[in-house]
């Protein structure tokens, strides 16, 4: 699968648990909204990466990989400490300059 390196990024930093390198693949003033909150900026980005990692140890297996005019679409295995696992989850992100600027999950 031909991934943007900044998607490769998250994964990897994902699945090695890294909330600093994790947080390196957004910009400063990224979004990320999550079980019906929001996270603004890469600072608090990382505070909820760090969370989330300590209480589901989430890993995720891309399965496939789209982008269209307004977004860019993951499609991942995600297997964890948590009630289903594992899921499938859509990761609906926008990415500008390399970098991930909004990023949100369906599934």
């Amino acid at each position: 699968m031909n991934l943007p390196k900044v998607v490769s990024d998250l994964i990897e930093t994902q699945n090695s648990f890294d909330s600093v390198a994790y947080a390196d693949c957004f910009s400063e003033t990224a979004v990320v909204f999550d079980e019906g909150q929001k996270h603004n900026g890469k600072k608090e980005i990382e505070r909820w990466i760090a969370d989330s990692n300590e209480r589901y140890k989430a890993t995720i297996k891309p399965l496939s990989f789209e982008e269209n005019d307004t977004e860019s679409l993951l499609m991942a295995e995600t297997s964890g400490n948590f009630e289903g696992s594992p899921i499938v989850l859509t990761y609906h992100m926008k990415i500008a300059d390399e970098l991930i600027q909004s990023l949100k999950f369906t599934g």
